[in-house]
C-alpha cells in the first residue's frame, strides 16, 4: 500500500503548474531587469505602471510591475519622480549594472525560442531519478526538464551534475501538448555524494557492496584490502575511490565505518543522514586541524578587538543546544541612548580557506539536526568548544552593533570584530519567566539577576518595535507548528509535543533578522558607491500567482475568502489566515499550503530582496557554526570594513550558493524524514488506542488524519468503513452512498490505531464510531 503525504495531496488538488501561455509575463527578477533597461533606454522620461505595461506588452499586472519599481526605487536604481511614475537614477547608477542590467535581459527569451534552439543543444544540469531509473534533467538553461532514459543515463545518480546533449525534437500532432525534450547524458560533471549505506557480501578475494539505496542502482567493488574490520553481510559506509565510468564497469571503493549488524533507532538515524549525503563522521584530516588549536586566546588577538568583556552579555538558547552560536549586550548609554550588540561566533577566525576543515564545511554546507541528534558541520572542538559563546569565558565574536535612541529607532550602526564574555546563559523558559514577570530561581538567584531582568526586559521592548514594523512593511507572519519528541535513553519516544513559540523565541528572532538585515544592505550600499561588491545574499521571491489565485479558490472552499490580487493583498490575506487559524482549529490546514505557494528561499549573487520578510535587503550572518553560507558573509564582510574594499569573483560565488542551497534542501528532507519515523514509532507503541483527529487530505482511497498532539497523520481507507463513499470535485467532501453520510476536511473525528510501519513510515487508522 503506498499512501501519499497530505502535501502531495494538497499539491495535486489545486497547485497544477500550468505554463506560460504567451505574453511576457515574467517572474519578479526578470521583470525588475526588464523594466529597468527599459528606463534606461529612455534616461529623461517618467513612466506610469500602465504606461509601461502598454509598451511593453506584459501580462504581469499593474500592481506586481509597481512592486517591481518600487524594489528597484529601494535598491537605489530607479526614482518616483512624480506620484506613480519612474525613472531612472542616472546618478546612483554604475557603468557595471547598466551592462549587467543588458547581459541578464539577453538570456530572457520566449519559451518558444528556446525550445527551437534545443535541437542540437548541450545543456548542463541536475539529474532528478524516477523510481523506475529514468531521470529528468532539471536546469537553469531552460524553462523545462529534460528526459533521459535509463540507457541513456551513463552511470549519472541522482542529484549529479552532468552536461547532456538534447535530441532533435520530436513532432506532434497539432492541438496537443508538446513532448518534454529528451536528450543522453555526456558526462558527469560533478558527483551529489561518494559514500553510500548498504551491505556487504565477502568472497575470498574481493567484496562486492549492495547499496540500500534506491537512487544507487549500481553494486561497488570493493577489494579484499579495502574492507576493514566488517564481516559478509554487515551494514557497513562504503566511500567511492573510483567511478570507474563506462559499460560494463563497476566502480570501486573502501569500507570507512563498519555499523555490523545495527537495526533500530541509532542505524534509522545514520540511514537517514547517509542517504540524503551526509557523512556520519569528519575526515582525520579535519580532526587533526582541530586538535592543533590553541584553547587560549593570545593577548594580541584581543588587543586588535573592540572589548565588550565588561558590558552586559546573555545567550538565549533551547535547553538542550549545545552550540551558542549568538549572544546579546545591552548598555545604556550617557545621553540615555541603548545601545545592543548582536554577537556571532567568529568561526572564520579558526577556520580558514583552502584548510581541510574548510573543505569539509563546504561540502557538508550545513549542520542537520535530527530528532534526537545533530551532525555537525565543523569538528565539535569548534562547534561545541572554541567557537560556542559559553558563559564566564572569554570567546571571540563578529558583531553588528546597534544604538537606539528613546524612540526605538537605530542611530547608529558598527560592524567589527570583538571580545566577549557571556555573564549568563538562559534558555528560553528561564527568559520567558522574567517577561512573564515570574523569574525562575536559578535566574533569581543569579549575583547579575537585577541587571539582566533590565536587560531582558529592555531588549524584548526594542524587539517589540522591530517586529512592529516589519508587520507594517508588510512580511508574512508563518507560524508554523513544529513537532517534538521527549526520548528515552535508546532514543524510543516518550512523549510527543508542539513547540510552542513565546516571546522569548520572538526577541532572539528579531535581533537576529536585524543583523543579517542590516549587514546585506552595508555591502550593498557600499557597492552602489563604488563598484558592485559580490555577496550572499538571501533572496525570496514573489510567490506564484496562478498558484495563489489556486489556494485562494480551495480557501473560499474552506470558508476563508481572501483578497490576493497583489503581493501586497497576498501578505495580508496571509497574515489575517493565520490569526484566523488560531481561533478555529479546520483553517490550520490552510497554514502549510500557504506556505507551498510562497517561492523557496535561496542563496544568491543577486539580490531581489526577501518577499516573506518584507526586506529589500537580507542575508544569512548570525549563525556561521552551522551554515557555511554565514561564513562566506562573514569573510566579505570583514574585508569590506575599515576603509577596505575587496571583491571575490562573482561567478564562483553564485557557484557556492547553489551548492550551499542544495545542501541546504537536503538537510531539510533528512529532518523531515527523522520526525516522520519518530511520529510512526511514537504510534506503534498506541497501537488498538483511540485519538481524536482532524481530516487533513482526501484522495480515492479514503482520508488522512492528523493528530493534533503529536501532527502524526495516518490513513482511513474508505475500504474499512460501512458504505462506499465518493469524493467531490474539490476533494473536500466524502459522502456515503447508501446512508448519506459526509466526512468534510477538517472535520473533528475519532480513530483508532490500527497498525504503524515504520519500514514503510505510515500508520493506518479506523473511523470509532461515536
Amino acid at each position: 500500500m503506498n499512501f501519499k503525504s497530505n502535501a502531495a495531496v494538497s499539491s495535486q488538488q489545486f497547485m497544477t503548474k500550468t505554463k506560460n501561455k504567451g505574453g511576457n509575463k515574467m517572474t519578479a527578477k526578470e521583470l525588475q531587469v526588464r523594466l529597468l533597461k527599459f528606463l534606461l533606454s529612455n534616461p529623461k522620461r517618467a513612466f506610469s505602471a500602465r504606461q509601461i505595461i502598454k509598451v511593453l506588452k506584459l501580462t504581469n499586472n499593474k500592481d506586481s510591475v509597481t512592486h517591481a519599481l518600487q524594489q528597484l526605487a529601494l535598491a537605489g536604481s530607479v526614482r518616483e519622480l512624480s506620484v506613480g511614475k519612474f525613472g531612472v537614477a542616472l546618478d546612483k547608477l554604475t557603468r557595471d549594472e547598466f551592462i549587467a542590467a543588458k547581459e541578464t535581459q539577453k538570456t530572457v527569451r520566449p519559451a518558444g525560442k528556446i525550445q527551437r534552439d534545443m535541437r542540437r543543444k548541450t545543456i548542463e544540469g541536475r539529474v532528478d531519478m524516477t523510481r523506475s531509473g529514468s531521470a529528468y534533467i532539471v536546469s537553469d538553461m531552460l524553462d523545462t526538464d529534460v528526459y533521459v532514459s535509463p540507457k541513456y543515463l551513463q552511470g549519472a545518480l541522482n542529484g549529479d551534475t552532468v552536461s547532456v546533449l538534447i535530441f532533435p525534437e520530436r513532432p506532434h500532432r497539432k492541438g496537443r501538448t508538446p513532448r518534454k525534450p529528451e536528450g543522453e547524458v555526456l558526462k558527469v560533471l560533478k558527483r551529489a555524494k561518494d559514500f553510500f549505506l548498504g551491505t556487504i557480501r565477502m568472497s575470498r578475494k574481493h567484496a562486492m557492496f549492495i547499496p540500500d539505496d534506491e537512487n544507487m542502482p549500481i553494486d561497488i567493488f570493493v577489494p579484499a584490502d579495502q574492507t576493514g574490520k566488517a564481516k559478509d553481510g554487515d551494514t557497513v559506509v562504503v566511500h567511492v575511490t573510483d567511478w570507474q565510468e563506462g559499460k560494463g564497469r563497476v566502480p570501486k571503493g573502501k569500507v570507512t565505518q563498519v555499523l555490523g549488524n545495527a537495526k533500530g533507532n541509532d542505524f534509522e538515524m545514520n540511514k537517514i543522514l547517509l542517504q540524503n549525503g551526509f557523512e556520519l563522521s569528519h575526515s582525520d584530516a579535519a580532526l587533526q586541524e582541530a586538535s592543533r588549536i590553541p584553547e587560549t586566546i593570545p593577548a594580541n588577538e584581543i588587543a586588535r578587538r573592540r572589548d565588550f568583556r565588561g558590558i552586559l552579555t546573555c545567550t538565549i538558547d533551547p535547553l538542550d543546544a549545545r552550540d551558542f552560536d549568538d549572544a546579546l549586550s545591552i548598555q545604556k548609554l550617557e545621553n540615555g541612548d541603548i545601545e545592543v550588540g548582536v554577537h556571532i561566533a567568529d568561526v572564520t577566525h579558526y577556520l580558514r580557506p583552502g584548510s581541510s576543515m574548510d573543505e569539509e564545511a563546504y561540502k557538508r554546507s550545513t549542520s542537520v539536526y535530527l530528532v534526537d541528534r545533530v551532525c555537525p558541520m565543523l569538528p565539535e572542538k569548534l562547534s561545541n568548544n572554541l567557537c560556542s559563546l559559553v558563559p564566564n569565558a572569554d570567546r571571540l565574536a563578529f558583531s553588528a552593533v546597534f544604538t537606539f535612541d528613546k524612540t526605538n529607532k537605530i542611530v547608529k550602526r558598527w560592524f567589527g570584530k570583538t571580545v566577549i564574555h557571556s555573564d549568563m546563559r538562559f534558555t528560553y523558559e528561564q527568559a520567558q519567566s522574567i517577561l512573564e514577570k515570574k523569574p525562575d530561581p536559578e535566574v533569581k538567584a543569579h549575583p547579575q539577576f537585577d541587571e539582566l531582568k533590565w536587560g531582558i526586559l529592555s531588549l524584548n521592548k526594542i524587539a517589540l518595535e522591530l517586529r512592529k514594523q516589519k508587520v507594517k512593511n508588510g512580511a508574512i507572519n508563518f507560524d508554523s507548528e513544529e513537532v517534538r519528541f521527549r526520548l528515552a535513553e535508546d532514543g524510543t519516544p516518550l512523549e510527543a509535543y508542539v513547540k510552542e513559540r513565546k516571546e522569548a523565541h520572538l526577541l532572539i528572532e528579531d535581533f537576529m533578522l536585524l543583523a543579517n538585515k542590516e549587514v546585506a544592505f552595508y555591502i550593498d550600499q557600499k557597492g552602489r558607491a563604488q563598484q558592485e561588491i559580490p555577496f550572499v545574499y538571501r533572496v525570496h521571491d514573489l510567490p506564484d500567482m496562478e498558484k495563489v489565485a489556486d489556494f485562494a479558490r480551495f480557501a473560499a472552499e474552506m470558508g476563508h475568502p481572501m483578497k490576493v490580487s497583489t503581493p501586497k493583498q497576498i501578505a495580508a490575506a496571509y497574515n489575517k489566515l493565520m490569526e484566523a487559524a488560531k481561533e478555529n482549529e479546520r483553517l490550520k490546514l490552510l497554514e502549510p499550503l500557504a506556505i507551498r505557494t510562497m517561492a523557496k528561499a535561496v542563496y544568491s549573487t543577486e539580490n531581489i530582496g526577501h518577499y516573506g520578510l518584507a526586506f529589500s535587503h537580507y542575508s544569512h550572518f548570525t549563525s556561521p557554526i552551522r551554515r557555511y553560507s554565514d561564513v562566506l558573509a562573514h569573510r566579505i564582510l570583514e574585508q569590506n570594513l575599515d576603509g577596505r574594499t575587496h571583491r571575490v569573483d562573482k561567478n564562483k560565488l553564485e557557484e557556492q550558493c547553489k551548492h550551499i542551497s542544495a545542501q541546504e534542501k537536503r538537510a531539510a528532507d533528512a529532518e523531515r524524514e527523522s520526525v516522520k519515523y519518530k511520529q510512526v514509532e511514537w504510534m506503534k507503541n498506541h497501537v488498538g488506542e483511540v485519538f481524536d483527529g482532524v481530516i487533513s487530505g482526501m484522495i480515492d482511497r479514503g482520508m488522512f488524519v492528523e493528530l493534533p498532539e503529536s501532527k502524526a497523520e495516518g490513513m482511513v481507507q474508505f475500504a474499512t468503513m460501512d458504505d462506499q463513499y465518493v469524493l467531490d470535485e474539490g476533494n473536500l467532501r466524502a459522502r456515503g452512498r447508501r446512508f448519506g453520510v459526509d466526512y468534510r476536511m477538517g472535520q473533528k473525528v475519532r480513530v483508532r490505531i490500527i497498525s504503524a510501519d515504520l519500514d514503510r513510515r505510515q500508520i493506518e487508522m479506523k473511523i470509532e464510531d461515536e
